[in-house]
């Protein structure tokens, strides 16, 4: 069905025809995502990538937001109890409040963490050709690539091309990883799947578990990985590069470049993540939040359209449980009378079909399980 374009060229509006579910599914098909539209030389973004005037006059951040957000070092964490516990404590402390915090001294070289880059920045810069033999929208085959997972039920797109990765419980058809990022990849998972054992301990003992109940909870085992690419936007001020959302999952690992972009939401407005050479930032998902029974907070954020020349690359490990059947709900350790359990009992397969069934956006996932 026609509708009116929001948008001229210019940034106006406009009155004549425009048929959004054309034009997207026109994008979708074509398979060259956003890179491809920045590369055919487009100087003003499609009328379905703008967003609402309620997103648009609010994309500032704090002044002096950038030192807001925590970071908590992981040296010695292993083999000193002092460390440990101060780092527990840090971990705790950042996870109940703002629900983001990076992490320093972690133990995966800064060749890694380069490598891991730049490889996924090299698959992005492929031909469009190459890539679109990996362009889908189902993963069956446990890896795509792909413009905005929820283009069609959004309510505007966002300006990032993507490929995931199903790390576990079984790593995606490894003949299918595309060779320019494969051997990355596969290391990646290896020191991930390290560093979340011991983020998962340092987070069960924060809320006076015993270390290894999150790991009973296989909360390592489900790992899917995103390596994003948010090219040049000729109109930042129109649309942004990954909308306002919380993360489903258990914790998300993120790697990112040094462009910057990344903002997360506090009491006091969108507090800027300034990339930390070596560090990785750290954010609580919903079904932490839930299993805490909000001891430890989800946060919403975002990443800002980017205006610089030069692409921003980053990689998100989310991590969920292994198996769909399992059901969850506030640890029965962390209620009582007095903190009574704020959410129902669900699978997790129930969980991931709510959250697939909704646009990326908002809050509404932990507020449809609530009590």
């Amino acid at each position: 069905m026609a509708a009116t374009s929001p948008v001229t060229a210019t940034g106006g509006y406009a009155s004549q025809p425009y048929d959004r579910a054309k034009a997207v599914k026109d994008f979708d098909e074509s398979k060259i995502g956003v890179k491809g539209l920045v590369d055919s030389g487009l100087q003003t973004i499609p009328p379905f990538f703008v967003h609402p005037p309620e997103t648009l006059s609010d994309l500032g951040s704090r002044p002096g937001s950038d030192s807001a957000v925590p970071t908590v070092d992981l040296s010695g964490v292993t083999d000193s109890p002092a460390r440990r516990a101060a780092a527990v404590d840090q971990i705790r402390r950042a996870a109940s409040s703002l629900g983001f915090f990076q992490i320093t001294n972690h133990g995966i070289p800064q060749e890694a963490l380069d490598r891991t880059i730049n490889s996924i920045r090299a698959f992005h810069e492929q031909s469009t050709a190459t890539k679109a033999r990996l362009y889908r929208r189902e993963i069956s085959t446990g890896i795509n690539f792909i413009s905005n997972v929820d283009l069609y039920n959004s309510q505007a797109a966002s300006w990032r091309d993507t490929l995931q990765v199903r790390l576990g419980p079984t790593l995606a058809d490894r003949e299918e990883i595309p060779e320019v990022c494969r051997d990355e990849i596969v290391e990646w998972d290896r020191e991930i799947r390290r560093l979340g054992g011991v983020l998962m301990g340092l987070m069960s003992e924060g809320l006076g578990l015993e270390e290894g109940k999150f790991k009973e909870m296989t909360f390592t085992e489900g790992r899917m990985m995103v390596g994003h690419y948010y090219p040049f936007c000729p109109q930042p001020d129109l649309t942004v590069g990954l909308k306002s959302h919380a993360d489903p999952g258990v914790l998300t690992v993120l790697l990112q470049d040094h462009i910057g972009g990344l903002q997360v939401r506090s009491s006091e407005g969108w507090l800027d993540v300034k990339p930390v050479r070596g560090a990785l930032v750290i954010n609580v998902g919903d079904l932490l939040q839930i299993v805490s029974n909000e001891a430890y907070k989800s946060a919403d954020h975002r990443v800002l359209a980017n205006p610089s020349q030069e692409p921003r690359v980053s990689i998100a490990v989310f991590f969920n449980p292994s198996q769909r059947e399992s059901v969850f709900g506030p640890l029965p350790e962390l209620t009582s009378e007095e903190k009574p359990p704020l959410y129902r009992n669900f699978t997790y397969d129930e969980f991931m079909t709510r959250f697939f069934k909704k646009e990326l956006d908002g809050k509404s996932l932990t507020n449809f399980f609530r009590k």
